[in-house]
């Protein structure tokens, strides 16, 4: 068997882990600091989707420029920009000017998170990819869970501007480590076109876009659903996030030995379970029942639909293919809270996350219609890479 746990492989996952803390750690606190400066919750929603949408703009282009010239220098220059973004949060006066630095933050993000996601599934041997895959992406999902309770803590506990401070030091942190990195991609000598547009991996791109709007809900608004009703909203992240680190590797083994369908299928099930059971929610256990379900669904799916990305990709354009995966959150994410916010204006909480859980049923379907069969025609898909 390949080895996975080299120094590079763990480095850029620890990298990864860092950079995605220092990033979510925004996600409760920016929505609580814009209504600090007297945004409204439509606000709110726009200045958290500027960001990811920004981002989806410019995946496809760095995907292409990943396959051509290869991975740190984009690596390089967008945790720059990037850890420089997060300190101009501190210089931030108005709603316009932090729209301005969402959109230059979001393209940092596409830049930093393509060309390192990139670089890692590089590391990962073709057998293992499953279990590797589960490996880096619970780095990943769980700074999403660990990220917004400590930007909650710095905020509650010493100011705004420690915590954009705090998230500066971790970026720098996740730079160092990168660096530190040996990169296994080499750029094909000559010319060669960059192409931006993968179309082997459109069909999966759909079910991961509506599977993400859920997700925009959950990072925007469980804080303020969770202040509404008077409960702590880094409880939930924090079950959460032990939810995922449990769940997350025995998921990745079993992508690899039974097949990514059998574990996404089931996982989309539970992660509408979990948002069932939050709109219905008026109190701790409620949030906390949701939180673990989420956990398990959320943390079960997204390394195994990231795998079958990359398995429908050719070797050679497994940046592009990052890139449609990235952007299909992204855009996710970003028209998630935008959309959930006006859905929150004009119902309630409740309704929300009831539409989320309608999100994760559609991509539940187009899953199984479009992704399942074209998978399961073909046999050696299920066995391992050199057959397929």
């Amino acid at each position: 068997m390949e080895r996975l746990w080299t120094r590079s492989f763990i480095l850029m996952t620890l990298g990864l882990l860092f950079l995605f803390t220092a990033f979510y750690m925004l996600y409760p606190t920016l929505p609580l600091f814009i209504k600090e400066m007297g945004g409204n919750e439509q606000q709110v929603g726009l200045a958290m989707g500027a960001l990811m949408l920004s981002s989806v703009l410019f995946r496809p282009l760095i995907g292409g420029l990943l396959d051509r010239f290869g991975r740190r220098p984009f690596m390089i220059g967008g945790l720059l920009v990037f850890i420089a973004s997060m300190y101009m949060y501190n210089c931030v006066g108005g709603i316009l000017v932090l729209m301005g630095l969402r959109i230059i933050h979001g393209i940092s993000w596409a830049m930093s998170t393509t060309s390192m996601m990139t670089a890692v599934t590089d590391m990962i041997p073709a057998n293992r990819r499953g279990e590797g895959m589960g490996w880096f992406s619970t780095s990943m999902t769980f700074a999403m869970a660990i990220g917004p309770m400590i930007g909650l803590s710095i905020m509650q506990g010493q100011s705004d501007q420690g915590m954009f401070l705090f998230a500066v030091v971790l970026s720098v942190v996740a730079l160092l480590l990168t660096l530190a990195a040996k990169m296994p991609f080499t750029p094909t000598a000559g010319h060669k076109k960059i192409q931006i547009f993968e179309k082997s991996v459109l069909p999966v791109m759909a079910p991961i876009f509506f599977l993400f709007i859920a997700y925009g809900g959950i990072t925007t608004f469980v804080p303020l659903f969770a202040a509404e009703i008077q409960v702590n909203s880094g409880t939930f992240f924090l079950i959460y996030a032990a939810t995922l680190a449990l769940s997350r590797p025995i998921a990745g083994k079993l992508s690899d030995r039974i097949g990514e369908v059998s574990v996404i299928v089931p996982a989309l099930i539970i992660t509408m379970a979990a948002l069932l059971v939050l709109s219905f929610s008026t109190s701790l256990f409620g949030l906390l029942c949701s939180a673990v379900l989420y956990g398990v669904g959320f943390g079960s799916a997204q390394p195994a639909l990231q795998a079958i990305t990359l398995r429908m990709a050719p070797k050679e354009r497994q940046g592009a293919a990052n890139a449609f995966f990235s952007t299909a959150t992204d855009l996710g994410i970003g028209l998630g809270a935008i959309l959930l916010g006006v859905v929150s204006e004009y119902t309630s909480y409740s309704v929300l996350f009831s539409v989320s859980a309608l999100s994760v049923f559609v991509a539940l379907l187009l899953f199984t219609v479009y992704v399942k069969k074209s998978i399961l025609g073909k046999k050696p898909f299920m066995q391992n890479d050199e057959a397929f």
